[in-house]
């Protein structure tokens, strides 16, 4: 049974036919019934069909006869395939050009007029096909509305402009095809970033990525891509993170760092043990994302294909009544009705309209999936547009997390620092926490190894802080809160140093304190900077923590006290509260690390997760993830979504527009055809391209190019210290996933 379920796979196929979402049915219609087919999704604006199906009962090939039976004119995509298949416009549409073109000497001599004629039978006949195949599917759509309007033409003895309403369609079809298919390259290109085989390093044989089992150690030479994520355990090198980051800047590793398939080995040569099987992989996942955010709808969409659904209908039975009333009523000029009629119906097209939204919304997932954020679904979208608060959690989201300890005093004149020392950092080893790690690096620093094994009862206070039994010693260690459970009414202080804006721990046993000890942690870089755009956008920011006030009060004057609002020592279900009010003044986003801030992710109308690490890729709580560690990101995704939600209502202003100029031109009587075949398919072609500008790199912030003059090795700094961060968290991540306290007066919340 095992092999068999291996057997499913996920196939792609380019369907060139699919012209906007009023043909989605038609296409389940096809493949949903065939005996093997699992599952089909449509991405409308790349005009791709995924398939999921059994390639035991029905192959690539028998799911490619099936659309183009429909003469939807589909193309299996192979891996990394980028080839397009329309460079050209097809013969038919050629023949019909020139024949239209000759056709224009009736004016020399008569006779040539039936010319046109030549130029409709060549351009009609893969037009006719495919209203065939709608008829017989009892749709009707635009290729059945042509055929009409051609057949009318020519009954009112209008040869020419049957000619140019053939030829125009047919070369605006071929012209949206090239340009939808320069949209999806670029997906096409995120979706490709892994690649299929990879080095055995014993061997040194090449095998498929699908046969390589975890823990397998592969091969990665100077300049390959990394095919499987895992951890380095020889050799160092740089590697360029920017397929999954879009940071294009070299991050070192070295004998213990994580590496994520997709990413390049920049020089040296690597030996790598995988972590995950291939479809479990970070760009696995990413894909799968981008995938699912691309077939979900946004309101609006919803709301146009409902319309959608009525207009077409409705237009049409207006038209065969402007059509039949006039001839009833044997009006004079019955000619000027009947082009009336002719340009009422090829309006009734809502093709630019179905389209103004989904075009717009997949080129900003592209857009935004390149720079390292992965936005989960359309809606989303839409309310990061709406955003009027944002909220920032403090560890690890404004500050790097990487905590260092700057004071460590043992309080009782029996028990030796080193002693004390080993207790505390084996008994934070079963903990998953930045401050742990800090505990455990700093008894390293001292020669102290932590031995997490000897001890026992270890139980989190998720909050507050751990405890754990060791040498015969119940050991408490946390913040304030923890010494209500250690049984002791005196908190001790530092001696020697001013410990504002430090985190402070406190060590008790048998009901008093034994031990005190401060860390610190920096701000990231660039934090200041994204508030103060965000600020400029309009958005009101404010800090969210777990950590004493004092911690908190020391990186909001870090920022330049750039924040509006600093809330400090909040446990999990304060920061939801908070979040509830904020909703109050409008949609409100929340940034956090993750796993540890999920309520409050969960609460918010877009939760914000950081990092790649495995837990924040799985979080299912976030709506956005930002893929680096670079708080500038989320300003820039802000003025994303703005630039879509603009987009999407200049395109259905512009299908709106154009159907109203050609209507309104008709009614004051001028009713031109091909305007209504041209205002049609031109439309289309409008909408997306004027979408396609999202994709467009301007340079619109103050982000990484303009930094980068003043502080040259900043983002490199960052970088290493954040990889180093991740190399631990992901240690912990399978062990210990809901195991995240805080030690201190903490974040976690």
């Amino acid at each position: 049974m095992a092999s068999q379920e291996k057997k499913l796979q996920k196939s792609y196929f380019d369907v060139l036919g699919l012209c906007c979402s009023s043909e989605v049915p038609l296409i389940e219609n096809i493949l949903k019934p065939l005996v093997g087919v699992k599952d089909v999704s449509v991405i409308v604006p790349s005009r791709t069909v995924i398939v999921v199906h059994d390639i035991l009962l029905i192959s690539q090939l028998e799911i490619l006869k099936a659309l183009n039976k429909a003469r939807l004119q589909a193309n299996i995509r192979m891996y990394g395939n980028e080839k397009h298949p329309n460079r050209w416009p097809s013969p038919y549409a050629i023949a019909s050009g020139v024949l239209l073109l000759l056709s224009f000497l009736k004016y020399v001599y008569h006779p040539l007029q039936y010319l046109a004629l030549g130029a409709v039978a060549a351009g009609a006949f893969p037009i006719i096909l495919k209203a065939i195949v709608s008829i017989r599917n009892l749709r009707f759509d635009i290729n059945i509305l042509i055929i009409i309007a051609v057949i009318g033409t020519i009954a009112m003895n209008d040869y020419l402009e049957a000619g140019t309403i053939v030829f125009l369609f047919s070369i605006a079809e071929w012209l949206e095809t090239r340009a939808s298919h320069k949209a999806n390259s670029v997906m096409s290109s995120l979706m490709n970033i892994a690649p299929q085989k990879a080095v055995i390093a014993e061997t040194g044989e090449v095998v498929d990525v699908d046969t390589v089992k975890v823990n397998t150690i592969l091969a990665v030479k100077a300049g390959e891509v990394i095919p499987i994520d895992g951890i380095v355990v020889d050799g160092d090198c740089e590697v360029d993170e920017k397929t999954l980051t879009g940071e294009s800047f070299p991050v070192p590793k070295q004998k213990g760092s994580i590496v994520w398939a997709g990413t390049i080995n920049l020089n040296g040569y690597i030996s790598v043990k995988t972590t995950a099987l291939p479809e479990d992989c970070v760009v696995a996942k990413m894909t799968k994302l981008v995938e699912e955010a691309q077939n979900s709808k946004t309101s609006t969409q919803r709301l146009i294909d409902k319309f959608a659904i009525y207009y077409t209908p409705a237009v049409v039975v207006i038209s065969a009544l402007v059509a039949v009333i006039p001839l009833a009523l044997k009006v004079h000029n019955e000619r000027h009705w009947l082009h009336f009629a002719l340009v009422i119906l090829v309006s009734a097209c809502p093709c630019a309209l179905i389209l103004s939204t989904p075009v717009a919304t997949f080129c900003a997932y592209t857009k935004a999936a390149k720079s390292g954020l992965l936005i989960k679904g359309g809606d989303h979208l839409e309310t990061l547009a709406k955003i009027k608060v944002m909220a920032f959690d403090k560890t690890g989201t404004i500050t790097r997390g990487e905590f260092v300890v700057t004071n460590f005093q043992s309080l009782s004149d029996d028990i030796d620092l080193n002693t004390l020392l080993y207790w505390v950092s084996s008994i934070e080893g079963k903990s998953s926490h930045p401050l742990a790690e800090a505990i455990i690096d700093h008894g390293r620093s001292l020669s102290i190894e932590s031995k997490p094994e000897n001890v026992m009862e270890f139980q989190n206070f998720p909050g507050e802080g751990v405890c754990g039994k060791i040498d015969e010693r119940v050991l408490y260690i946390g913040n304030k809160k923890i010494a209500t459970r250690a049984g002791c009414e005196t908190v001790p202080t530092l001696q020697g140093e001013i410990h504002r804006g430090k985190t402070t721990g406190y060590i008790y046993s048998d009901g008093t304190p034994i031990g005190i000890f401060s860390l610190s942690d920096a701000c990231r870089l660039g934090v200041e900077e994204a508030i103060g755009q965000l600020k400029s956008l309009g958005i009101k920011t404010s800090m969210l923590t777990g950590d004493s006030e004092a911690a908190a009060m020391q990186a909001h004057e870090q920022l330049g006290k750039a924040l509006e609002l600093v809330h400090a020592e909040l446990l999990p279900e304060d920061k939801v509260k908070i979040i509830s009010e904020f909703k109050k003044e409008g949609p409100t986003a929340m940034v956090g690390d993750g796993v540890n801030d999920a309520p409050a992710l969960a609460t918010a109308d877009i939760g914000i997760s950081m990092g790649i690490s495995g837990s924040a890729l799985a979080s299912e709580t976030s709506n956005i993830i930002l893929m680096s560690n670079d708080i500038r990101k989320i300003p820039e995704a802000v003025k994303l979504a703005r630039k879509a939600h603009r987009k999407v209502i200049e395109n259905i202003v512009l299908s709106v527009i154009t159907k109203a100029a050609i209507i309104g031109l008709a009614i004051g009587g001028y009713p031109i055809i091909w305007a209504a075949v041209l205002a049609d398919v031109g439309t289309c072609l409008l909408v997306i391209l004027n979408s396609m500008l999202l994709l467009r790199n301007g340079h619109n912030h103050g982000g990484k190019c303009c930094t980068s003059s003043t502080q040259p090795n900043a983002h490199n700094h960052d970088h290493q210290h954040h990889d180093h961060h991740h190399q631990h968290n992901h240690d912990h991540d399978h062990q210990h996933n809901h195991d995240h306290h805080h030690l201190c007066d903490h974040d976690h919340k």
